[in-house]
């Protein structure tokens, strides 16, 4: 466990390799942790959405974590959320226990939870695992939004001190930062092409997919924005738009497994009921990636 008190910066949302038998490849996983940290991430993100948590067993899910945690000396932030509160508990804990710096729980998905419900959820969790706690909010894949009322409500407590926004509207990041700004809480994109905007108005960083294959270029464009450089800040952010539209043709991490296959870190392979991306966005990605092949110093991203 890192010594951290704030969620500022670029967290790759990371991937899980898997071998061709649908096995995790530890020895991809380590590998793409210690490049990522090599690249100057502020820290790493293993099993959210992106590391397909929903599709691996909760033993694999802390195995994935603690591999991770050893591999770094930069903060991790674990997923540890369920859609079942007692599950997310359990899950938390074990995150806490393998040496997370912090927790990212995604909001409960299918059931639906009225805004009630949300703060008992996060509140359960927060009171049992002592470590911080990030409230994800991400409506299209769970059903359901948490509203900025319930997230000023939830920035009360002492370990609840984040939120990953990737709801897409603007208005609400805007107002959860506006009711929580005299508080410890830091508000953090995870669409990135809202990461400009959502800094703007005073959001500390980003929870990035694209950071997996341009953690340099993405680290340069937040921090820019951080040191309050919006001029280049803004001609990142729009020569990495054509990146941020590519790693979305298709599904979410499918897009990304294959760009970072294209790259040489791992391969495409996806846990079933998702599928290995098609020719036709292997041969699109290719031609994205190619207008960021000239090698980016790394010295110029702060």
């Amino acid at each position: 466990m890192t010594d951290f008190d704030t969620f500022g910066g670029v967290y790759p949302a990371m991937c899980t390799p898997f071998h061709d038998d649908g096995s995790i490849d530890f020895e991809t996983l380590r590998a793409d942790a210690q490049r990522l940290e090599a690249a100057g991430v502020d820290g790493l993100v293993p099993m959210g959405s992106t590391g397909e948590s929903a599709t691996v067993s909760h033993d694999e899910h802390v195995e994935v974590i603690d591999a991770v945690i050893d591999a770094v000396d930069v903060p991790v932030i674990a997923g540890s959320g369920s859609n079942n509160t007692a599950e997310a508990l359990s899950l938390s804990q074990r995150a806490a226990d393998a040496g997370a710096d912090a927790l990212l729980l995604i909001s409960p998905y299918y059931n639906k939870p009225e805004q009630q419900g949300f703060v008992e959820h996060y509140e359960t969790i927060a009171d049992e695992v002592d470590v911080p706690q990030i409230v994800y909010n991400v409506p299209s894949r769970t059903g359901q939004n948490i509203e900025a009322d319930t997230v000023a409500t939830l920035a009360e407590h002492e370990n609840i001190q984040g939120y990953k926004a990737a709801g897409g509207d603007l208005n609400q990041v805007s107002e959860i930062v506006e009711k929580t700004r005299d508080q410890e809480f830091d508000v953090l994109s995870g669409n990135d092409g809202e990461t400009l905007p959502i800094l703007s108005v005073g959001g500390t960083g980003c929870i990035s997919v694209a950071a997996n294959v341009e953690p340099e270029r993405m680290g340069a464009m937040v921090h820019a924005a951080l040191d309050e450089d919006y001029p280049e800040a803004r001609a990142r952010h729009h020569d990495l738009g054509p990146l941020f539209r590519a790693l979305f043709w298709e599904t979410n991490p499918i897009p990304v497994k294959a760009a970072l296959e294209i790259r040489g870190h791992g391969n495409g392979n996806v846990r079933p009921p998702l599928t290995e991306a098609t020719e036709e966005t292997y041969g699109d990605l290719e031609s994205v990636l190619a207008d960021y092949e000239t090698p980016f110093e790394a010295a110029e991203a702060r």
